[in-house]
């Protein structure tokens, strides 16, 4: 069973593009769920592998937003570039088709968005109350 990936009160940074774009990667996370759960399990859904493709480019659309809002800031900006870095390596390299059931991708991008979503959220909204981002 795939998993599902809901907004919660919580997610929100009160900064609308990152608010939008963090939605959206759950979003594309739910149409992959959509589509492995449409799957008869003889023949996967020929839509999976755009889908998939979708959600990497909007992480790394994501990525460089949170990237341009962090210019000015050093060490956070470091840290963004390590965790863009381990994405890219990640579905890149290691969690392909090739290497695990569409399922098992659907399953670990899932908790992979909702895991950079719920786990930014605080530090996010602690950054820009703080004034540090740009006008």
């Amino acid at each position: 069973m795939p998993n599902r990936a809901a907004w919660e009160p919580d997610h929100q940074v009160g900064h609308t593009t990152i608010d939008t774009q963090h939605q959206g990667l759950l979003d594309q996370c739910n149409v992959l769920a959509d589509l492995c759960a449409a799957d008869d399990g003889a023949h996967w859904h020929p839509s999976f592998d755009a889908a998939f493709e979708r959600l990497k480019a909007l992480a790394r659309e994501h990525f460089e937003t949170e990237a341009t809002l962090l210019a000015g800031d050093a060490q956070r900006l470091e840290d963004h570039r390590s965790e863009c870095e381990e994405f890219d390596y990640l579905v890149g390299e290691i969690v392909t088709a090739d290497n695990f059931s569409r399922l098992e991708l659907q399953r670990f991008l899932t908790l992979w968005c909702v895991g950079h979503v719920a786990g930014s959220a605080p530090g996010w909204r602690a950054w820009l109350a703080s004034g540090n981002a740009p006008a």
